[in-house]
This record gives structure tokens, C-alpha cells and sequence, in this order.
């Protein structure tokens, strides 16, 4: 077993290390969720801490770490007496983004269930992370089916399996914490409710931190277990800590005052529910009992907003969390000083000192997309000189207003990642026949196992009330669902799109776009092209977000290369075929149809667009033609293509109603 760098050894990441702790002196704050960008500590910092959290007192051979002092009544390996039990290490269960619905919530032996009515369960990750912490990496990108699950399972304290009639149900409360890149996509907003706190990190720009960072790595990485008895006392001074913190915590005082300044402080960020006030306040209580105190202060409250509340204002996936803390500070002043415990504000260093490090205040995260802004940022920065495009380049237009739109799908039936948009056949939807399973039996199709075992029963002896049911009876139900696609945006910044309010109606339109992708869990990619060349703005991604600042930082200007622009998503859509070949794609070109630029550009883009019509790739072209006189060079496009053109008034979710059974009426014409 390998040794894990210290929670102790850990540089810098102060708000980080304290979300941790103070989940680890009250489980009951409701977890943290880690966002920032790569190679930042967050999964070590995470796998760190377990080797500080209190040793758990379970029943002998409970697979389901029941309490020897309060068994679960319902557990499926008891009925336990209450009675002495066995102490071991709270566990961290790693949840795999990729892991089966059956490896999470375990699973029944059907087979067993249905010949001898015995309810043979073998449990599943859910159960294994029961009083302990339960960890998932790249949190963002877990499907939805599990989403669903863990959201259940976080709600009730209990895990529920049931397949055809037969159910098991056992105990399930476990603290959860999550990391993520925000590049790569968004958590629905269900499960960012879950977690308790969240914290951004990011690297420390300062040199002598990063060479200590690296110094420590290295010691590791040549002497793990050297490395790790250099830090074993400041480790156990933290476990010494948590542990009285765990027992002060039932004596800390949250009086009316405190009280007052949680609720004003969520009503004035205007949160959604009540969820925000209940984690403030046990975060504010975990804080002062971390601190050795039995009075709940201001500094504890203002901390325990700044690690409560960025993640619950986001009202839409472009909004970068997030807390103005004037405004908070105004907050805690007005309704502070009341009850003798809810002032003193004086000093807003939150946090105690000591091994946990100082609370700290978030980094503000303007630019969610981190160094990879400079990606984003127009060829030629205000005041630079402009790639050569043949005419002048403008500034970027800010886009209009998102507005609400209707789906576009994939015509056919996919067999895609889960989703939103198009239909496909998924492990969950509505049942649509049944074969034999493939590998392990996942979903039963009840009667289409009984027709195949009732022909038997004579020869196989039956002589009872029960089927005798062999494996080659089982049927697999087949079901129909929806699937995630991945939406290519092909987007003209030419000089004939360059009409500041044309363009800004442009970017709302795909803006709107981006946020139905984002709802509808697609995957995004952005071209654009404009001068002589195309350019990908974005390759394909999960992070809408990302896709909407490039989108935003967009210039225009220039000849109108169209048949590059197809060119070159037509070579993105090849590289994603091999990365990701179950994900069907759909082709958003934004234009208005014209071609300039070199000899034949109407042609070239022609035959570009032939390319897609022949690979039957569903494609929508978003005519952006304006003025009184109309030459339909969009329409024909969409005609090469294999699509179908659409105006941009069309595009509203009145308008755009029809526009699914024209792109699948024209697909099934060609």
C-alpha cells in the first residue's frame, strides 16, 4: 500500500485545508467541493485527509460499518444487537467517474432472487463510504444516472436497490467531497447544492512557494515513508486537534445574534432555499469549536459565508462564483453587535491559526478559465497589429441577451453518453424490448425471462410453486433514453457579419445556444472564421462556460473564408470520432452565406459542405442575412449540407418548434 503525502505537508491552499478539517470536526457541514485547475493540490489535499479523520467503531462483520451502539434496524446483514464492536480507520472510497449504477449501490443476484427467493446482495461503493468520505475526482463529469443516485443516497441517508420487486435497503450518510476543473463543465446545480462549502484554488504565483512545492514532491516521491515520519508530529497534532474540536463542538453556543447575521446574509445574496442558512450555521459552529471557543463570532460567520455561499449564486453556467465581500461586510455590520455575540468585526482575519492555517478569503475567480485566457483573447491585442485579413478588424461585440430556445436534435436512434438531446439507447428510459444480457445483468426484462423459462419447467423437474430459471433465460431490457451530443459551432466573424448590433444579436443567439448545450449535458466545440483562415476557438469540451467567453472575446472583421471554416470542423468532428465515436454531433453554422476570399469560394465551400451531407452528419444553418434585399446564399448552404437554414428570429423557442422535424424531414429526403 502506498503512503500518501501528508495532509500537514500540503503548501499554501489555506481555504482548501480548512473546508477539509472543518468537515472533519462536523461531517454533518455537508462536504466540500474543490474547484480549480490542474495539478493544484486538490486530489492529494483530499486523499491527505483521511489519515486524520477519527478511528470508527463498527459491528463485527458488518459489511455495512453499522454502529455497535445504534445498529441499523433494516441493515440486510443484521438484525445487530447492541453491543461492543471493533474500531478501524474511516474509510475513503473513491468513486470512479466511469463506474457502473451497480458498482455504486451494489448489486442483487437476480437469478438467485427469482429461483429461491433468497436476496443475495454484494454491496456496492455506497455502502463502503458509509460513516466514512466518499471522493469524486473530475466530480463534473460523473454521468447523470449516478448524479441521481448519489443525490438520493446524500438526501435520505440510505441506499435503495431494487429490481423487479426485490429490494434491499441499508444505511448510507457519508461525507462528500468533490474536485473539479471548471474547463471541463459544470456540476448541475442539484448536486452543487449538495456539498456543504467549495473553495477555489489555483497555483501560487510566488517563486519561493512553487520551489517548495516541488521540494516537497520530490522528498515524497524518492522516500514516501521517510518523507511521511518527518511530518508524523505535526499529523498527529492535527488528529489530537480535530478530535477536540469533535468534543467541544456540542457545547458551542450559536446565539440569536450569529443567527441574525446568517439569515440576513443569505437573504441578501438572495440563495435559493434554506440549505445555505443550515450549512452557515454549522460551518460557523465547526469554525468556533476549531478555534477552541464556545461562542460563535462574526469572523466566524463572515468565513463561514465566503466557503457557503459562492457556489449557490450562480443563477446560469456563464456566472463565475463567486462573493462581493463589501457587501458582505456591510451585511455583518448592520445586523451585527446584537445578543453579545454576532459583533466585534473589527478584525475580519477569519479562521484560527495553528495547523489548519488561517482561514483566509477566496481568491476571486474573474477569469475562470485561468491561463487559458490567453487562448481566448482576440488575435491582436488593443493597440497590437492585426493578422493581415484584408480589411479593418473591430473590437468584440458584447452578445445580446440569451433568450430561450427549443431542441435540436440528432435524427436516428444513437447509442451515445447519457443525455438530454437526442434519442438513444441508454441504460435508463422507457423499456422498448429485451435480449440476452451481454455481460452482467443490469436491468431485467421480468416477462421476457418467465417466456423463456416457461417452455422448460417440465424437463427441469419443476415439481413446486417457484420457475426454475437458469442463466440463459435472463433477458435484458433494452431502453430508450436520451443521449448527450457533441454541438460544433461554426461561427462567421467576417467583415460582412461585422455590424456591431447584427453581431451582438449573433452572439445571443449562440450564447442561447451554449446555454441549451449546457442543460441539455452536450458536449461544445467553437470554430471561427474570418480573414484567410479558420481558427478553433474551442475544441470540444464539456465547459459551456468556456465556450461562451471565447465567444464573447470574439473580433470581426475581414474576407469571408467560408470553405475553411467547414473545413476545418469537418477535421475537429474526424479527431473527436476516434476520442469519443459514440457521440453523434450536430454542426451549428452561424453565417449569412456569403464566400470571398480566393479563387472559386463559393465552389470550395460547396464541395466543403458536400463533405458533411456525404458522413450524415446533422447539420443547422443559422441564416444571418439582414436587409431588405435577400440573396438565400444560407438557405443554399443548408442545401449542400444536408441541413437545414433557419433565421435568427426563428431561432426563439416559439419559432423554433418545427425546426427538429425539418432537420429530420431533410435528412430522411437526402
Amino acid at each position: 500500500m502506498s503512503t500518501p503525502f501528508p495532509f500537514t505537508a500540503v503548501v499554501g491552499q489555506d481555504d482548501l485545508r480548512l473546508a477539509l478539517l472543518l468537515n472533519a470536526v462536523s461531517p454533518a457541514v455537508g462536504g466540500v467541493l474543490v474547484r480549480g485547475e490542474k495539478g493544484t493540490a486538490k486530489s492529494t489535499a483530499v486523499r491527505a485527509l483521511s489519515a486524520l479523520m477519527p478511528e470508527v467503531d463498527v459491528v463485527p462483520g458488518c459489511r455495512f460499518s453499522c454502529d455497535p451502539h445504534s445498529p441499523d434496524p433494516g441493515c440486510p446483514d443484521g438484525p445487530h444487537e447492541p453491543g461492543a464492536g471493533v474500531a478501524r480507520p474511516a474509510r475513503m472510497v473513491e468513486l470512479p467517474v466511469g463506474a457502473s449504477e451497480d458498482r455504486l449501490v451494489g448489486a442483487l443476484d437476480i437469478e438467485r432472487a427469482l429461483a429461491e427467493g433468497v436476496k443475495a446482495f454484494e454491496p456496492g461503493l455506497l455502502a463502503d463510504a458509509h460513516r466514512g468520505i466518499l471522493y469524486v475526482d473530475e466530480v463534473n463529469l460523473l454521468h447523470d444516472h449516478l448524479v441521481d443516485l448519489l443525490l438520493d443516497a446524500a438526501a435520505m441517508g440510505a441506499s435503495y436497490v431494487e429490481r423487479e420487486g426485490v429490494s434491499v435497503r441499508h444505511a448510507s450518510r457519508f461525507l462528500l467531497v468533490g474536485t473539479m476543473n471548471p474547463e471541463e463543465g459544470e456540476l448541475r446545480p442539484q448536486l452543487l447544492d449538495r456539498f456543504g462549502l467549495t473553495v477555489e484554488v489555483s497555483a501560487s504565483r510566488e517563486p519561493d512557494q512553487r520551489v517548495e512545492v516541488v521540494r516537497r514532491r520530490l522528498a515524497h516521491d524518492d522516500d514516501p515513508a521517510g518523507f511521511a515520519a518527518r511530518w508524523a508530529d505535526e499529523e498527529a497534532a492535527v488528529r489530537a486537534r480535530i478530535a477536540a474540536a469533535r468534543e467541544l463542538l456540542p457545547s458551542v453556543r450559536l446565539g440569536d445574534g450569529a443567527l441574525r447575521q446568517i439569515a440576513a446574509t443569505c437573504a441578501a445574496f438572495e440563495v435559493d432555499g434554506m440549505r445555505a442558512d443550515i450549512v452557515m450555521a454549522r460551518t460557523a459552529t465547526a469554525l468556533a469549536a476549531w478555534a477552541g471557543r464556545t461562542d460563535v463570532l462574526a469572523e466566524d460567520v463572515r468565513q463561514a459565508a465566503l466557503l457557503a455561499l459562492p457556489h449557490r449564486r450562480r443563477r446560469n453556467p456563464f456566472d463565475a462564483p463567486g462573493l462581493d465581500e463589501d457587501k458582505l461586510d456591510e451585511t455583518l455590520e448592520e445586523f451585527g453587535g446584537q445578543d453579545g455575540d454576532g459583533g466585534g468585526d473589527d478584525d475580519p482575519d477569519p479562521g484560527p491559526d495553528g495547523p489548519g492555517g488561517p482561514g483566509g478569503q477566496p481568491e476571486p475567480d474573474d477569469a475562470p478559465l485561468g491561463d487559458g485566457d490567453a487562448a481566448a483573447r482576440p488575435e491582436a491585442g488593443e493597440g497590437g497589429e492585426p493578422r493581415p485579413s484584408g480589411a479593418g478588424e473591430q473590437s468584440p461585440v458584447r452578445a445580446a441577451e440569451p433568450f430561450r430556445t427549443k431542441v435540436l436534435s440528432v435524427p436516428g436512434l444513437g447509442e451515445g453518453v447519457a443525455g438530454r438531446r437526442s434519442r438513444a439507447r441508454t441504460e435508463h428510459g422507457r423499456t422498448t424490448g429485451a435480449r440476452r444480457p451481454r455481460g452482467a445483468l443490469t436491468k431485467l426484462h421480468l416477462a421476457a425471462t418467465v417466456q423463456a423459462a416457461a417452455p422448460h419447467q417440465r424437463a427441469r423437474g419443476r415439481s413446486g410453486r417457484g420457475l426454475v430459471v437458469r442463466r440463459d433465460d435472463l433477458r435484458q431490457a433494452t431502453r430508450e433514453g436520451r443521449e448527450g451530443n457533441l454541438v460544433l459551432f461554426v461561427v462567421d466573424a467576417s467583415g460582412s457579419m461585422a455590424a456591431r448590433q447584427r453581431m451582438g444579436a449573433v452572439k445571443g443567439a449562440v450564447l442561447s445556444l451554449l446555454l441549451d448545450a449546457y442543460q441539455r449535458r452536450d458536449k461544445v466545440g467553437l470554430v471561427t472564421f474570418r480573414g484567410a483562415a479558420a481558427d478553433v476557438a474551442l475544441p470540444p469540451t464539456s465547459s459551456v462556460d468556456a465556450a461562451a467567453a471565447r465567444l464573447e472575446s470574439l473580433p470581426t472583421g475581414g474576407r469571408t473564408p467560408l470553405a475553411a471554416g467547414l473545413l476545418r470542423a469537418h477535421a475537429v468532428l474526424r479527431v473527436e470520432r476516434l476520442r469519443d465515436p459514440a457521440r453523434r454531433a450536430l454542426v451549428v453554422v452561424v453565417t449569412d452565406g456569403r464566400a470571398t476570399g480566393g479563387p472559386e469560394p463559393v465552389a470550395l465551400a460547396g464541395r466543403a459542405a458536400r463533405l458533411f451531407a456525404a458522413e450524415g452528419v446533422a447539420s443547422v444553418v443559422v441564416d444571418c442575412e439582414s436587409g431588405p434585399v435577400r440573396l438565400g446564399l444560407a438557405g443554399r448552404l443548408a442545401d449542400e449540407l444536408g441541413g437545414t437554414a433557419v433565421t435568427l428570429d426563428e431561432l426563439r423557442a416559439d419559432a423554433i418548434a418545427g425546426l427538429v422535424r425539418d432537420v429530420q424531414g431533410t435528412r430522411r429526403a437526402a
